[in-house]
């Protein structure tokens, strides 16, 4: 048993950071029923695809769901909808506020139909301020939040994106959270409530973590940024045959890996001496580690770290991860046939329950379960 079942999810999120939350609680076993517009979530569109309306970024973010196709500007569609929420625990979007009161979908509304219903609003700004409605995606939240310009920072000659949507997917796994603890208290207390989860707030508060530094003592007029994370060197390290990431942390990593490698002057060196040493000299820290490990093969380099206990590992490519022996040890990827498309595969929960990974479903064909899930509701099996 998984610890969302019997929970009903409302879903009317589009694109990446919405899908992406509700894909999480479906994986630990929530009923989530898509709600679409009759030309589909645009993700549908977006990516390489064998079946229309079926695209790879779809694919990625909408496993385990039931898809209902709605035109909420229609009456009839309306009152479907709202016998949806009346069945729902919880409702969540991740539309404009000002598009959804043009709909009249409100949270005095459905509170009204569902007095203990979650009602979730995944925003591009907290409504109160003065970005609040503002349209906001991936790329632009990751230069409003300083994600952008840390690359310049760690030696970058401009500001850059990552090369993953990481605002979407980092603030729809919070959304994930946030609806958890408001499922825990509606469990405990029988009450429902609104959560507003703003990507630009929650992108800040995720990228200060270690990068406020200085600007947590506002009296002491020191630099915001965290030396280790902006050092250039800080960056996978040559071999001679390839890369290897190395993160020697503790005062033994360091004074072992160095001494072992015939580099005792550096290990007695007051710069290696402490965490906070370290830490003050990073750049020439990471630089010097640098010099040390392009003198061996990556299999060398690899031998040494795992006697020593120091963490080490290869840099994989993206395509490395799919015969990973790791991942194919613990049953991590999903394999399924479907009849039209074929074989598929998808990356698995990454969660165990009980000692069970949970697999979800194949991501649904528009309007797929619309006849199933009304039928549910307006003629429920005793």
């Amino acid at each position: 048993m998984l610890p969302l079942e019997k929970i009903r999810i409302i879903d009317l999120c589009n694109v990446v950071m919405g899908p992406y939350a509700t894909q999480i609680l479906a994986e630990y076993g929530a009923d989530v029923i898509k709600i679409e517009p009759p030309e589909g979530d645009d993700s549908r569109r977006t990516g390489f695809s064998v079946e229309n309306n079926m695209a790879s970024l779809f694919m990625g973010v909408n496993r385990g769901k039931r898809s209902v196709t709605m035109n909420l500007k229609d009456p009839a569609s309306k009152e479907d909808f709202y016998a949806l929420v009346r069945s729902a625990d919880v409702f969540v979007h991740n539309i404009r506020p000002q598009k959804l009161q043009a709909l009249g979908i409100t949270p005095d509304e459905l509170l009204s139909h569902n007095p203990t219903l979650i009602y979730v609003s995944l925003n591009g700004f907290g409504q109160d301020g003065p970005y609040g409605g503002k349209p906001a995606y991936d790329d632009v939240i990751q230069g409003m939040s300083g994600m952008a310009a840390l690359a310049q920072r760690h030696g970058a000659d401009e500001p850059r994106y990552t090369p993953t949507i990481l605002a979407d997917k980092t603030v729809g796994t919070l959304a994930a959270s946030a609806i958890l603890a408001a499922v825990v208290k509606r469990e405990r207390f029988g009450v429902g409530s609104t959560v507003e989860v703003p990507m630009f707030e929650s992108m800040v508060a995720f990228t200060l973590v270690e990068h406020m530094y200085g600007a947590n003592f506002p009296a002491h007029d020191q630099k915001m940024g965290y030396p280790r994370a902006l050092a250039p060197w800080r960056k996978p390290f040559a071999t001679l045959d390839g890369y290897i990431c190395v993160m020697p942390y503790t005062d033994r990593h360091w004074k072992e890996l160095l001494t072992a490698t015939g580099h005792a002057d550096l290990a007695a060196d007051p710069r290696f001496a402490s965490i906070s040493a370290r830490s003050e000299h990073s750049g020439f820290v990471y630089q010097s580690l640098g010099t040390v490990l392009w003198q061996k093969t990556t299999a060398e380099w690899l031998a040494i770290l795992e006697e020593l206990q120091v963490p080490g590992a290869v840099v994989n490519q993206p395509e490395d991860l799919l015969s990973d022996p790791h991942l194919q040890a613990v049953g991590f990827f999903q394999h399924l046939n479907d009849p039209s498309m074929g074989a598929l595969c998808f990356p698995g929960a990454p969660v165990l329950f009980d000692g069970v990974r949970a697999h979800n479903g194949p991501p649904p064909r528009l309007g797929e379960h619309t006849r199933e899930v009304l039928d549910g509701i307006f003629h429920p099996l005793n």
